[in-house]
């Protein structure tokens, strides 16, 4: 009797990588085809701004763009085509097994809000830039009250709104207030969604790619390897992160590539145990064994079983790691030890705590854009478990 095929596939660690792409040389060419293709303009935009753009010169100035991109943000595009060609795409080429993870996925309906929510602060950063003007400081803009409420016009130099009563009353020009500064709110959300991204993307990029390598190659290689390699997590892990920030903040200057750079390489020995503790599991497998007596080398057994056997566990655990990056960064702004002129969500939090008192939107709307964020990547992490990993879920309910 034959067995009905259905939709589900095997358990994501399990997934037979090899199979669902078909012919893998094929896949994998047009992937990295395309990541070259596109990589490759971009190397050389950045070595053309880096060498024969002026430090004070738009990047784009010679075809009529204002727009100045700096190193970030040709890291970030970068991150973000890795992201199109190595997640995305995969999706697009195997639709059985994203219409089931899918459908796992849906299940968890907070997380699916929460990728809802996800995708306005990713489109915001994206597009928000392109489309608003970058906030800019206005004294006798201070202190508009939001749309739909009011301020004693006593603590406003220029109501731009109604006066009524004594009181003057928000206008749509800044629908979410206004700073002391005159800086609008809502602008400096939307460019705070911008800074929010970039922070996600490269700090998981290097996290990534730093852990998963460590990770891998200390539970494969095994021995004096291992043993180094891990007291070597030890002393990543135990090493104050603050304060070398502090040290670098003292020598170079504060900046959000310098925020990235030492917090990313202080961040992945968390990553590399925890990948470390599912590739075992993985190395010990007997179709590993079968891999390696087939004639299979060290580099091809770890590149085409165990990391990706491992995905999983990669996924959730670097989802998990950015609303650490984000709440890191917020906090550093309030304590003014960031960059005073990036218009982060910690910055706009800072910058309002003088005026609680009469001015709670400065505040609370950033505040709570960026705690809706740091919930919804938990929800989402949890719900990524759930998806490509049910038998942990399995295992957590015994």
């Amino acid at each position: 009797m034959a067995t009905e095929k259905t939709d589900k596939p095997d358990r994501f660690d399990e997934v037979d990588w090899t199979e669902l792409a078909g012919t893998r040389r094929r896949d994998l060419s047009v992937n990295s085809l395309g990541m070259i293709a596109t990589t490759l303009p971009l190397v050389a935009l950045f070595a053309y701004d880096w060498r024969f753009v002026g430090e004070r010169e738009a990047t784009f100035g010679a075809v009529g763009l204002e727009a100045d991109w700096s190193g970030i943000d040709f890291m970030f595009v970068f991150t973000l085509l890795l992201f199109c060609f190595y997640l995305v795409l995969p999706l697009y080429q195997h639709p059985r097994m994203t219409r089931y993870y899918w459908r796992e996925f849906k299940r968890n309906r907070p997380a699916v809000v929460s990728l809802g929510w996800l995708l306005v602060v990713f489109v915001g950063g994206l597009l928000g830039p392109l489309v608003l003007n970058a906030p800019q400081q206005d004294v006798l803009a201070g202190h508009q009250p939001p749309v739909f409420l009011s301020i004693d016009a006593a603590n406003v130099a220029q109501c731009l709104g109604e006066v009524r009563g004594g009181r003057c009353y928000g206008t749509w020009q800044y629908p979410l207030g206004t700073t002391r500064g005159g800086k609008g709110v809502f602008r400096t959300i939307v460019y705070g969604m911008t800074i929010s991204t970039q922070i996600a993307f490269i700090t998981t990029t290097i996290v990534a790619a730093i852990g998963v390598s460590v990770g891998t190659a200390s539970a494969y290689a095994g021995g004096w390897v291992d043993e180094l390699l891990m007291r070597f997590v030890d002393i990543v892990l135990s090493f104050p992160t603050l304060l070398m920030f502090l040290l670098i903040l003292y020598i170079y200057g504060a900046g959000l590539g310098m925020f990235i750079f030492v917090f990313s390489l202080f961040a992945w020995g968390g990553t590399a145990r925890y990948v470390r503790s599912k590739s075992l599991s993985v190395a010990e497998a007997a179709y590993i064994d079968a891999s390696r007596l087939s004639g299979a080398g060290t580099y091809r057994v770890v590149r085409r079983h165990v990391v990706p056997n491992t995905a999983s566990s990669i996924i959730t655990q670097l989802t998990l790691l950015v609303p650490g990056f984000l709440l890191a960064e917020a906090q550093l702004a309030f304590l003014e030890l960031g960059d005073s002129e990036l218009p982060s969500w910690g910055q706009l939090i800072s910058a309002g705590r003088s005026d609680l008192a009469f001015a709670p939107w400065i505040v609370l709307a950033p505040g709570i854009v960026l705690f809706l964020t740091i919930l919804a990547f938990n929800f989402l992490g949890d719900a990524l478990l759930d998806a490509l990993d049910p038998q942990t879920e399995a295992e957590t309910e015994r």
